[in-house]
């Protein structure tokens, strides 16, 4: 058995696309995504605005908007016909049009002030937010109109406040994960999802084997096909053990991602190895081919990591996608990373995300043992 770890080590290492899949594509990933959430989350959107007004009600209006963090006014000076155009070609995603009459309107009360908000049906995310902001704006005026209105019953200032006062006051308390940040997602994400890949490594050092005839000389000998597999699953371990401490590790280092408790993220990165080269030992036995193997590689690491919810919480996908995911082993090793990472937990609070990882990297070695012999017998002499 030592003499196959030996030598499927060795070919792990000479294989360029080895270092490439395991190591190098993933740390591109991670710079990728890290560098764009890590600047979303200072990123300004720019609200294009025409004043047909000019009046100091409307510049005041203009600046609560400004005023408002992560906002930016930009003035357009062509017509609003225009501008609304280049908004529907997709060329501006906001405009604010502030029509003339709109401070008279707003001084004295006697109709509703409009403001014309368009904006691009395409892009929600952007939209959203600003028209949000545009209504609590709108909002603070109609206090002050309101306040206004009671001043003048004789009601003392003390009074309008506790009058004005909302009935529900909304205390948010972060229970955990006070220095958490996208890239608490983006780090263990990327390093589950890349951890499958090993399957296609396995898969070709099998095919190999059955290949070259070395396969079909292990029938003279005694080995039992239980050495043999754990030979040839060592190796694969060690690779992935290796490539989830470089991942994380350069997560740590680079960007700052707190990895919590040593000894949980360890058994969550043991448990996730066992898991991922258990089921490539299962596949590379089933699989007629390295295309057929390809194809069921890229729908377990990929299938999986979209209803695992790696690339994104899975509070914000469908509920089907949700009920799905639990029966994926990213969910798992995904949930046992944030639990650590983000909620402080301990190994005692991951155990159910360890057992699932081992129940499917042990189902991955009983399907190995029960195929072993109809691999065997398909080796070319």
């Amino acid at each position: 058995m030592l003499s196959i770890v030996r030598k499927e080590l060795k070919l792990l290492l000479k294989g360029k696309g080895n270092f490439f899949f395991l190591l190098l594509m993933p740390i591109l990933f991670i710079v990728l995504f890290g560098s764009v959430f890590s600047s979303s989350s200072n990123a300004t959107l720019t609200v294009h605005y025409i004043d047909q007004d000019q009046s100091a009600v409307s510049k005041s209006f203009l600046h609560a908007v400004g005023q408002v963090k992560g906002f930016a006014l930009k003035q357009d000076t062509a017509s609003s016909k225009d501008e609304i155009q280049q908004v529907k070609d997709g060329k501006v995603d906001t405009l604010l049009v502030i029509p003339k009459g709109f401070g008279a309107d707003v001084t004295s009360g006697a109709k509703q002030a409009d403001v014309q908000f368009y904006y691009d049906a395409a892009d929600d995310t952007v939209s959203g937010p600003t028209e949000s902001v545009l209504n609590t704006i709108a909002s603070q005026y109609q206090q002050q109109h309101v306040s206004a209105a009671l001043s003048a019953t004789g009601k003392s200032t003390a009074q309008v406040k506790q009058i004005l006062q909302p009935p529900i006051h909304i205390e948010g308390t972060k229970l955990s994960g006070d220095n958490a940040s996208e890239l608490d997602q983006v780090v263990p994400g990327y390093t589950v999802m890349f951890v499958f890949f090993i399957i296609m490594t396995m898969m070709r050092s099998f095919l190999g084997e059955k290949e070259s005839g070395m396969l079909a000389r292990l029938r003279s000998t005694p080995m039992r096909p239980v050495t043999y597999l754990i030979g040839m699953w060592i190796p694969a371990l060690i690779a992935v053990l290796v490539q989830c401490v470089v991942l994380l590790g350069f997560g740590h280092f680079i960007y700052g991602v707190n990895l919590g408790n040593v000894s949980a993220i360890g058994a969550i990165v043991l448990c996730l190895g066992i898991c991922g080269t258990g089921i490539g030992l299962a596949i590379s036995l089933l699989v007629r081919g390295e295309n057929q193997g390809r194809g069921i590689t890229m729908l377990i690491s990929l299938g999986g990591t979209a209803v695992g919810g790696v690339w994104l919480p899975t509070a914000l996908m469908p509920h089907f996608a949700q009920v799905i995911g639990h029966f994926s082993p990213q969910y798992w090793a995904q949930q046992g990373f944030q639990e650590v990472m983000i909620r402080s937990g301990q190994i005692g609070d991951i155990w159910q995300s360890l057992g699932v990882l081992l129940a499917f990297g042990a189902a991955g070695l009983l399907v190995a043992l029960l195929r072993f012999h109809h691999f065997l017998r398909t080796a070319t002499n």
